[in-house]
């Protein structure tokens, strides 16, 4: 087999592999050879099923699964998922901040090589699905998905590798990311974070155009979905009057959620609220490189049994007690007996593990796998309740306190029935939002992003940060060189283009 540089110049043939004998005998879900894709329409479904499917597939590493992966990065490098134990070792190097300024880490190759993949795939869909056979109504939801993927991944990557976008500036002529819409062996330069973001911007515009409200999976796009990504990047802009229009639009069709299922384990895409998710199901388990296998209560692996993922305590007494969400971390388990005085497990809020699992202060019982021997479980990737918080965010910092006041009202109601909505302007108002922000995404992968694209410091202190587990990393500045991630060394290497080059050491 050909060797392929994982990098932006090469075109990365994940979903269209050929080579491997078994793709060609069983050709499963995430392979499909590139011959027989553009052809027809059925076809092009399966190519795209694909990309659906490698969100959450295996890439080399057991802390490399896809999407959940990388969201369970992004919130090991902010303050408010603490690591209880040093467990097994995984993610313990990006909770002290040392993994993402190592060119040379595994997960900062991995993180690099997988949205580019994902990019490469979509681009083979949007330039090809155009001369298949089939309906015009599918290539235009299938051209739809393809694009709303290759945007998304080049705002993740944009976010990651680069500076942060500052509406302050005239133009923003930091060096970015390699923007690809065309695959090529040919290494390509780093564009403008401007000129990225405006191709993001065109590419959801169009899919916007294309995608329908229906769709046959959650673990696809439709357009509510791509309004939400729209809403995303205009936040990171900080375009804040598109980001309260799309997140509004957004969120239109998708109720906020009740109680039980507030505390159903956020395991399952059909949630009402969910927009989108990996959709996971009994054949297609990921072991332990899931989601689940790091941040369930549950469990039955090393790493949850030794090293259950708390909450920050510090915004945990932010939470009402009669905040549904309260209920999502315990500050004290305690221990549950049987009828001699044994202790046969830990009560969580009213989940009990098993004893043979620690029971730490403020650990969560927010997300469950499917079972102690099973870490299934869909992880969500955006929920209706992102976008009320999304639009109220927008409207505070435009001034319009009242409309953003009840925007945050609505979303509280669903969580908490004793809520009273609070008079605040300004910047308070604004502080306000973002800790329910903090509250309500926890463990889902915005930490990261939130403070960079906030151009906040980290800080950690004064909580329950352990000073050897964080490595005596609590605070870093805004404005620091470590809020970018290093370009993977292999890119380097490989890339040859004049405008490729390492960010800040």
């Amino acid at each position: 087999m050909k060797k392929v540089l994982y990098s932006s110049l090469a075109a990365c043939m994940l979903v269209f592999s050929s080579c491997e004998k078994e793709y060609l005998e069983t050709q499963p879900t995430d392979a499909v050879s590139e011959e027989s894709v553009f052809t027809t329409t059925t076809n092009a479904w399966a190519a795209l099923n694909g990309i659906h499917r490698a969100m959450f597939m295996q890439y080399s590493t057991q802390d490399q699964a896809g999407q959940g992966s990388v969201m369970i990065n992004m919130d090991m490098l902010g303050e408010d998922v603490v690591m209880t134990a040093a467990g097994n070792g995984w993610f313990n190097s990006t909770y002290k901040w040392l993994t993402h300024r190592n060119a040379n880490a595994t997960t900062v190759y991995f993180t690099y090589r997988f949205y580019y993949k994902l990019i490469a795939n979509a681009n083979m869909i949007i330039n090809n699905i155009e001369k298949v056979d089939g309906p015009d109504a599918d290539k235009r939801e299938i051209k739809g998905q393809a694009l709303a993927y290759r945007a998304w991944a080049h705002h993740q990557l944009v976010q990651l590798f680069a500076e942060r976008y500052d509406a302050t500036k005239g133009t923003n002529n930091q060096a970015g990311v390699p923007v690809l819409t065309v695959n090529t062996i040919e290494g390509q330069p780093r564009e403008t974070v401007e000129a990225v973001y405006a191709q993001i911007n065109k590419d959801l515009d169009e899919a916007i155009s294309l995608l329908p409200a229906g769709r046959g999976a959650k673990s696809h796009f439709n357009v509510n979905v791509a309004k939400g990504l729209k809403a995303r990047v205009a936040l990171t802009m900080q375009d804040w009057e598109t980001a309260a229009q799309y997140a509004n639009e957004a969120r239109q069709g998708y109720p906020l959620m009740g109680t039980e299922d507030y505390l159903a384990g956020f395991n399952n895409v059909e949630n009402k609220e969910w927009m989108w998710g990996s959709d996971q199901i009994a054949d297609q388990t990921t072991y332990f490189y899931s989601f689940f296998a790091y941040m369930s209560a549950n469990f039955s692996s090393t790493n949850i049994r030794s090293n259950p993922k708390a909450i920050n305590s510090k915004l945990y007494a932010e939470i009402a007690d009669t905040d549904v969400r309260k209920q999502l971390w315990d500050p004290k388990p305690e221990a549950v007996k049987d009828a001699d005085g044994k202790t046969i497990g830990y009560d969580v809020n009213g989940y009990v593990i098993p004893s043979n699992f620690s029971a730490k202060p403020y650990m969560n019982r927010k997300f469950m796998a499917d079972g102690g021997a099973s870490s299934i479980g869909d992880v969500p990737y955006m929920r209706a309740a992102e976008m009320y918080l999304i639009e109220a965010e927008a409207l505070a910092r435009q001034g319009k306190s009242v409309e953003a006041a009840l925007v945050l009202t609505n979303l509280m109601k669903a969580r908490d029935k004793d809520y009273t909505p609070l008079e605040l302007i300004g910047q308070d108002l604004v502080d306000e939002i973002l800790t329910q922000r903090r509250i309500e995404l926890w463990g889902e992968g915005f930490r990261f992003f939130d403070l960079k694209r906030t151009n906040s410091a980290l800080d950690r202190t004064g909580a329950n940060h352990d000073a050897t587990l964080a490595d005596n990393l609590f605070q870093v500045a805004a404005g620091d060189k470590r809020w970018q991630w290093l370009i993977p060394q292999d890119e380097l290497n490989a890339n040859r283009n004049t405008g490729m080059f390492q960010n800040e050491l």
